[in-house]
């Protein structure tokens, strides 16, 4: 078959005609893995912040510690020693305040996880990504507020009405007085030991934040709860007027407890104060937070 030229043009001998092109393939476009964005809000860092609380398990042990402190300290001393009797100097509230001694014991364990939900991640670097993430900083702190609350309170509430109830039985089966929730001053004194431990923990928690140390927020809890309130019942009379107003004699007056001082305040006029330090204390570790770097 004879080659088509144009004119003056001759054909070429022995190349072939060029083989169409294929089409070359077009390389997938890479794709960013799907995440899940989202404005950060207080709800959401409530939900990690409670996230992060259950998965310690710490949680779960000081959990137990505490109810077995009050349920099982309690029952141990309604089985022990003479019945209890109410009469004019004993009421019903004073025998269920000794019955909640373990409330003493309790309130170190929650102080533990409040400083703990700080401190622990300052210690381990933690805190860095926390903030990243959170960079208004104030919603972490609000947050950690609102779950140990959450926690604290519902579970020392069920652990002190297990207490009394417990208490109460062994009273009456070793022919002491019957205790009812119904008598003066007894539903104030179960209910106010879990309200107690729970402004403790909030205490606690302020430690941590401001401390930033474990071991510092630690030993500042027990000696404003423990060592402060013992020396200062071991001073003269005359320059302890300030006893009533420390956090652990305060607090202790709304739920009676044995270790208060001689002028305690008002059942309520206390928990006020003691609520105030725990404002004051949230104020500054919330001050604190916003102003020095992770």
């Amino acid at each position: 078959m004879s080659a088509v030229t144009r004119p003056g043009l001759a054909p070429a001998q022995g190349i072939p005609a060029p083989a169409p092109m294929a089409p070359t393939p077009m390389a997938p476009t890479p794709t960013a893995p799907a995440t899940v964005a989202g404005r950060v809000t207080q709800v959401r860092v409530v939900r990690a912040e409670w996230t992060k609380l259950r998965a310690l398990r710490s949680t779960r042990w000081c959990a137990l510690a505490a109810a077995a402190l009050i349920v099982g300290l309690g029952a141990a001393i309604a089985g022990s020693g003479t019945p209890y009797k109410i009469s004019a100097g004993n009421t019903a509230a004073a025998g269920v305040s000794v019955a909640l001694i373990g409330v003493l014991f309790a309130a170190l364990v929650v102080g533990v996880v409040g400083v703990l939900a700080f401190s622990g991640e300052y210690g381990t670097g933690m805190i860095r990504a926390t903030l990243a993430v959170v960079p208004a900083r104030l919603p972490v702190l609000w947050a950690k507020v609102i779950v140990l609350v959450g926690l604290v309170l519902p579970v020392t509430l069920l652990c002190t009405f297990a207490g009394f109830f417990a208490a109460a039985a062994i009273e009456s089966s070793r022919g002491g007085s019957v205790l009812s929730l119904t008598d003066p001053g007894v539903l104030r004194t179960v209910a106010g030991a879990s309200l107690y431990l729970t402004v403790v923990v909030i205490i606690g928690l302020a430690l941590g934040a401001l401390l930033r140390k474990t071991a510092a927020g630690l030993s500042a809890f027990a000696a404003v709860f423990f060592v402060i309130p013992v020396t200062v019942g071991a001073l003269p009379q005359n320059i302890r007027g300030f006893a009533p107003y420390l956090p652990s004699n305060a607090g202790g007056a709304l739920w009676g407890s044995p270790l208060g001082s001689a002028n305690a305040l008002s059942p309520w006029t206390g928990f006020a104060c003691l609520c105030g330090y725990a404002v004051v204390l949230t104020a500054l570790a919330a001050w604190q937070l916003r102003r020095r770097d992770a």
